[in-house]
């Protein structure tokens, strides 16, 4: 990895510890084509623990763990995932929502619009998703992710909006944010506020008052621009609250004061 981009992730790491100061790590994700090489010191499941991890468990380990992680068509043992990455092609079954009816969704017709709504990368695009904390990654990365609040998202669409303007425009299927994340970031080119779906909550541990923010790698150095536009403008996390100004005690407090400073007067 030459130095130029060692320091620009270096560089972006830092904006996101000190404006953001999300409680794990912001991750780095590049997508490997076939025959591109894993970047040095990467963990592949299959191999080095004879493990099977799923796309979300992955995301999970790297923002928690702090390890980097490689995973693809013998490691991803979600068939959703698997599709959706490109990693194994869709059947029948798939399309007619085998995996939605009943569970998301009312009824096959449902269902196979879901499945046909999710993001997806054509079949054999990609080998593996590698995914590492900004600061440990050996790779110059497609997408860049923060789980945070919704407080600390919310400055991420402000950096993002500081330059350009305009919306922060997502969509959301309630599953397989995997996808949406690296996918939907990758396809529109464009910064996304993600919902974080049932099996990232279940296999990657997410909690309730997580959210995701996601944008492509070429969008770093504007998001650090606006990081730090937006803090000298007055904008903040943590959110600056209205707590100045005189205020109301309770009575017996205001009675106990007033007696105070008639006792003082009296010293006087």
């Amino acid at each position: 990895m030459d130095a130029g981009l060692a320091e620009k992730l270096k560089r972006f790491d830092e904006a996101i510890a000190q404006y953001v100061r999300p409680d794990t790590f912001a991750l780095a994700i590049r997508m490997l084509k076939p025959g591109e090489s894993l970047p040095e010191g990467i963990r592949v499941p299959s191999q080095s623990l004879k493990e099977q991890w799923i796309v979300c468990q992955s995301i999970g380990v790297a923002r928690r763990y702090g390890w980097a992680v490689a995973v693809g068509r013998e490691d991803v043992i979600c068939p959703l995932a698997a599709i959706a990455f490109g990693l194994r092609r869709p059947n029948e079954a798939y399309r007619k929502g085998y995996a939605s009816a009943g569970m998301y969704c009312e009824d096959e017709e449902s269902a196979s619009r879901l499945e046909a709504s999710t993001w997806k990368f054509e079949p054999g695009t990609y080998d593996y998703v590698c995914v590492a904390p900004i600061a440990r990654a050996r790779f110059e990365p497609h997408v860049v992710a923060v789980y945070a609040n919704s407080a600390q998202v919310l400055r991420l669409v402000h950096a993002s909006l500081y330059k350009r303007g305009g919306r922060v425009v997502s969509t959301v299927g309630g599953r397989l944010d995997c996808a949406e994340i690296v996918i939907q970031t990758m396809t529109t080119k464009e910064p996304k506020v993600i919902l974080p779906c049932t099996g990232d909550r279940v296999f990657g541990m997410t909690q309730d008052t997580e959210m995701v923010f996601a944008c492509p790698w070429a969008m770093a150095e504007e998001i650090v621009h606006g990081l730090e536009g937006t803090h000298a403008g007055g904008v903040r996390y943590p959110i600056t609250v209205a707590m100045r100004g005189t205020m109301t005690m309770p009575k017996p407090y205001q009675e106990l004061l007033a007696m105070l400073r008639r006792e003082d007067q009296g010293e006087a």
